[in-house]
C-alpha cells in the first residue's frame, strides 16, 4: 500500500542543500556510479529499457552481471533527459547522449547505484552489452519538484520556469536537463508520485 501512496522505501542519492527558494533548490551531489542504457526512443520504450537495467541489478530474478549471486539494491530516482523536446515518464535516469547510434533523438536511462559502489570497477560487470557503468563527478543542479504524471507539457512548463528563475538569479546552466522519477508509474497513483526537473548549473551564482 505504501508504494501505491508514493512511499519511497529505497536508497536515494545524498546531496548538500546549497540554497532553497520558493521556486527551486540548488543541490550539490557527490560523485556517484551509474548503470545506463542509451537508446532510440522510436525503437525502444522506457518500460523496455527500465527492464534491461532492472535485470542488471537482479530486480526480477538472477542479476545479469558478472556476479549472478549478488543482487544490487534498487535505488530512486530513475533519471531521463533529452535535448530540446521531451517525451518520457518514471524514476530511472535518462540523459541525452551519444552512444548507441548517435542521433538527435538518442536518450540515456540511468540507475544511480548504491553509494557503496564508489568507483565503476567496484560494480559487477554487466553481461548485457547495452548496459554501461559510468562514474559521475561532483555536480550541482537547480531542482524543482512536482507530483502527478510527468507528461511532456508538465515537464516543459517546469523546465522553462526553472531555467528562467536560475538565469534571473545569476546561475549559469551548463548542460541538458534531467527528469527524475521516484515512483513506479504502474504502481503509484498519480497524485502521490514524486518527480523532479533538474538543470546542471555552475556551483555559485554570478
Amino acid at each position: 500500500m505504501g508504494m501505491v501512496l508514493g512511499k519511497i522505501g529505497v536508497e536515494t542519492p545524498k546531496y548538500s542543500l546549497v540554497r532553497t527558494t520558493g521556486e527551486y533548490e540548488i543541490r550539490k551531489y557527490p560523485p556517484s556510479v551509474t548503470a545506463q542504457v542509451t537508446y532510440d526512443p522510436s525503437e525502444s520504450g522506457d518500460r523496455g529499457v527500465f527492464t534491461i537495467l532492472a535485470n542488471y541489478i537482479g530486480a526480477f530474478g538472477d542479476p545479469h552481471n558478472s556476479i549472478p549471486e549478488k543482487k544490487i539494491a534498487m535505488t530512486a530516482p530513475v533519471i531521463t533527459s533529452k535535448p530540446e523536446k521531451i517525451s518520457m515518464t518514471a524514476p530511472v535516469i535518462t540523459t541525452a547522449a551519444g552512444g548507441v547510434k548517435e542521433s538527435s533523438s538518442a536518450m540515456t536511462m540511468q540507475f544511480v547505484l548504491p553509494a557503496k559502489y564508489a568507483k565503476a570497477e567496484d560494480a559487477p560487470k554487466p553481461t548485457d552489452e547495452r548496459v554501461a557503468i559510468r562514474e559521475e563527478g561532483e555536480r550541482a543542479y537547480g531542482v524543482v519538484r512536482f507530483s502527478g504524471v510527468a507528461h511532456d507539457k508538465a515537464v516543459e512548463e517546469r523546465l522553462e520556469r526553472l531555467r528562467g528563475s536560475l538565469e534571473r538569479d545569476g546561475y549559469k546552466v551548463v548542460g541538458e536537463f534531467l527528469l527524475a522519477r521516484y515512483n513506479p508509474p504502474w504502481i503509484t497513483l498519480p497524485p502521490f508520485r514524486t518527480n523532479e526537473v533538474m538543470l546542471p548549473v555552475e556551483q555559485s551564482a554570478a
